[in-house]
């Protein structure tokens, strides 16, 4: 069995994140005893400079990129359906509030030394959180509970995250992936080398991983 390492870099406010991590764990699941992969989650931030209060993302959009709502729901249903494909139920209505994810991602950073299993259902448990229930993953209450449904310890997670533990980590390593060009999210890096990005349907992740796979080392 061909053995791969993945970092997924992404942000859990990240739309694409979400259906590109449902494609590549369909793809995975479809490679199973072929390819056994090691998934790490890299932080990337959609948004850094966004302030506590976060911003309604209809302006934040419009703001950002020039879109229109009339767009901006268009493509939420387009949205709404690649992600119900592969396993994240996307809210319908009310996109609501965009938020700064920087403590979400020091949480995962503690989670990933501790079990990249944990780190993958807390990665989860804060997309699906954000994504299907509308809530803000910079909310220590949210991110505590689903530190805890990750499996983590909940005491042990208050503590990273009341005394800002693991931001020079954090910090490092996106300035890390943006030294090496990664300005979009997702960006799936396979044994270091191989670069995939976007949230791609899972037979484009199954055919890449597996030809990387059979690819001499």
């Amino acid at each position: 069995m061909q053995r791969l390492t993945i970092d997924f870099v992404s942000d859990v406010v990240c739309p694409w994140c979400a259906v590109g991590l449902g494609s590549l764990e369909a793809a995975l699941r479809r490679l199973e005893g072929e390819v056994e992969a090691e998934v790490r989650f890299q932080p990337f931030q959609l948004n850094p400079d966004m302030p506590p209060e976060g911003e309604d993302i209809t302006e934040h959009l419009a703001r950002k990129y020039g879109s229109t709502p009339e767009q901006q729901s268009a493509a939420w249903r387009s949205l709404r359906e690649r992600a119900a494909a592969v396993g994240f139920d996307f809210r319908e209505q009310g996109r609501g509030r965009t938020w700064n994810t920087f403590d979400a991602h020091r949480l995962l950073h503690w989670a990933g030394e501790l079990s990249l299993q944990a780190q993958r259902s807390l990665k989860r448990g804060l997309l699906e959180a954000y994504f299907g229930q509308g809530e803000n993953p910079s909310d220590p209450a949210v991110l505590l509970r689903e530190a805890e449904r990750a499996g983590l310890d909940a005491a042990r997670a208050a503590e990273v995250l009341a005394n800002g533990e693991f931001a020079d980590e954090v910090r490092r390593q996106q300035a890390f992936y943006a030294a090496h060009g990664i300005r979009a999210v997702p960006s799936v890096i396979v044994n270091g080398r191989h670069l995939l990005q976007g949230g791609q349907p899972p037979e484009v992740f199954e055919a890449a991983l597996r030809q990387i796979a059979a690819a001499p080392t």
